[in-house]
């Protein structure tokens, strides 16, 4: 069966897409980025080159929200999507030169047919926790909004004229008052969301039992796995999270010391850190005796916590795979 590539470059207003078969570029198309125009668009290409929904897969880079027509409509008529990292199709094609938003979508069809055999289906994520991933990142932007308003407070005390001062105070508070209500909508959203999910609440009951994870931690956790699905091995999420160290080493003259990738999840790894250092404080923990042990060893405190960061990822997948919550006495059996 012949098999047609279609790359598309995903922007806010419109869609540029390149159809390709056998090596060759054989149509290219602007159309607006929505649902409606997406799915017209389709049904004529397969009209026009006699394609059924078996011989055509779609590849884009995942670009998060403007995606969703193109997630939407794909799924509608139940084609073939494949969402990839930008960086990936980036450096697969050597030292490029120029760039537009049609020489974009060319790449992208000639990546998908390159690599199709390396190609992985998009799934969705299940509507509860596409949700949660919506508040949540609403209540991230309120909060880093609230904390501007309140730094406000404290650094210009010292300032200004003290009725100027206590002025501006009445206005700001009452600005910080407005975030904190919304904040605690939100909030209360989440949680019956996850009251309406039991497999979710559950998930966050055996995740909050290990040590150093509370709610936060344990959230952005299943929404980062969609509820341990999408990640089954701890090491694989650990190189996503930017707590894998990798080795840096070329010939006798690059020797550096192993070293965490700048490129990962910075949210999730600035909440693993939160919980490293809150677990490295808890009494009888192992994971404090462990970070107690290392540093009396002469190791650096930072190694040590990124250390730990790393076996908190492992334990919490561990307490999902064997659905049981966390025991600090915990003995393999096969030990």
């Amino acid at each position: 069966m012949k098999v047609f590539y279609l790359g598309v470059d995903v922007s806010k207003k419109k869609l540029d897409l390149c159809l390709r078969s056998n090596g060759k570029d054989i149509l290219y198309d602007v159309i607006p980025n929505d649902l409606s125009s997406i799915k017209s668009w389709l049904t004529r290409t397969f009209e026009k080159f006699f394609l059924s929904e078996d011989s055509l897969v779609v590849c884009a880079e995942h670009t998060g929200q403007y995606t969703y027509p193109l997630v939407y409509a794909t799924k509608s008529i139940g084609v073939y999507l494949c969402l990839e990292d930008a960086a990936k199709i980036k450096y697969c094609h050597g030292i490029p030169r120029g760039k537009n938003d049609k020489i974009d979508a060319c790449r992208i069809a000639m990546y998908a047919e390159r690599y199709n055999d390396c190609l992985q289906p998009y799934t969705a994520s299940e509507l509860i926790i596409q949700k949660l991933k919506n508040l949540s990142t609403e209540r991230s932007m309120l909060v880093a909004d609230r904390a501007k308003y309140q730094s406000q407070l404290k650094d210009q005390v010292d300032y200004m004229e003290h009725s100027i001062y206590i002025a501006k105070c009445n206005r700001v508070e009452g600005i910080i008052n407005t975030f904190t209500d919304y904040i605690a909508q939100i909030d209360l959203e989440i949680k019956e969301l996850i009251n309406q999910a039991p497999v979710i609440a559950h998930q966050m009951d055996l995740l909050m039992s290990v040590d150093g994870v509370g709610e936060r931690v344990a959230l952005k956790m299943i929404m980062e796995t969609d509820a341990f699905t999408s990640f089954t091995d701890p090491r694989k999420f650990c190189c996503h999270a930017g707590v894998v160290p990798f080795v840096y080493v070329s010939g006798s003259s690059q020797r550096s010391k192993n070293r965490v990738s700048n490129r990962a999840d910075k949210s999730i790894k600035h909440l693993l850190h939160m919980a490293a250092l809150s677990v490295s404080q808890v009494k009888n923990s192992p994971l404090k005796k462990y970070y107690d042990r290392k540093v009396e060893e002469g190791k650096n405190k930072m190694s040590v916590l990124n250390a730990v960061r790393a076996k908190l990822v492992t334990i919490m997948f561990a307490v999902i795979r064997t659905d049981a919550f966390f025991s600090r006495n915990y003995q393999n059996s096969l030990a």
